[in-house]
C-alpha cells in the first residue's frame, strides 16, 4: 500500500542580492500602485486570482511566488511588465532633471487626463507618469506640446526605467 507524505515545496532557487533587490522593487511598486489606487489587498488578490497571503508575498519581493503569480498581480492592477535590454539605448549624459511637482496648467494633454481631480493644481512626477499610463488612450499624440513631450520623456527617463507601460 502506497502511503502519501507531507512535502513542504520546493524552496526557491537562490538568488543573488542583486536579483533579490530587484524582486523587493518590483514588490514595492505592485503595493504602492495598489495603494494609489485605493485597492485593498484582498480585492486586489481576487482579481489576480490567488490568496491574500501570495499578494503579500509578492509585494515583498519573495523569490518562491511564481512567475505566473507576479504577471497575474501587474496585470490585476492595471501594470504591464516589459522586458528591455540595458544595452539597447544608450544612457544620455544630459539628462533633465526631474522636477519636484508637476503643475496641471503647463502640460495640457496631462490636464485633461485629471479631469476627476477636483482643486488639485500640482501632481507629484510619480502621479503624473502613472496618470500618463492609465490614460494614454485618451492622449491626443499630434497636439502634444515640445514642453510636455519632453517632461513625459524625463518621467519614464527616471522613473519608469525608461520605457512607458501602456
Amino acid at each position: 500500500m502506497y502511503r502519501m507524505r507531507f512535502i513542504m515545496p520546493a524552496k526557491a532557487p537562490p538568488v543573488g542580492e542583486l536579483l533579490a533587490t530587484r524582486l523587493q522593487a518590483l514588490g514595492e511598486r505592485i503595493r504602492a500602485h495598489r495603494g494609489r489606487q485605493k485597492v485593498s489587498a484582498t480585492v486586489a488578490a481576487e482579481a489576480a486570482g490567488m490568496s491574500r497571503v501570495t499578494w503579500h508575498r509578492i509585494e515583498r519581493g519573495e523569490p518562491s511566488v511564481t512567475m505566473g503569480a507576479y504577471l497575474s498581480a501587474i496585470d490585476a492592477i492595471g501594470l504591464q511588465l516589459e522586458l528591455r535590454d540595458p544595452q539597447a539605448r544608450p544612457a544620455t549624459a544630459d539628462r533633465a532633471s526631474l522636477p519636484e511637482r508637476v503643475r496641471l496648467g503647463d502640460f495640457p494633454q496631462l490636464k485633461r487626463l485629471a479631469w476627476q481631480l477636483h482643486d488639485v493644481e500640482e501632481l507629484s512626477p510619480v502621479d503624473a507618469l502613472n496618470l500618463y499610463e492609465r490614460n494614454w488612450r485618451h492622449i491626443d499624440r499630434a497636439r502634444m506640446e515640445p514642453a510636455e513631450r519632453a517632461l513625459l520623456q524625463v518621467l519614464v527617463d527616471q522613473l519608469g526605467g525608461g520605457r512607458l507601460l501602456v
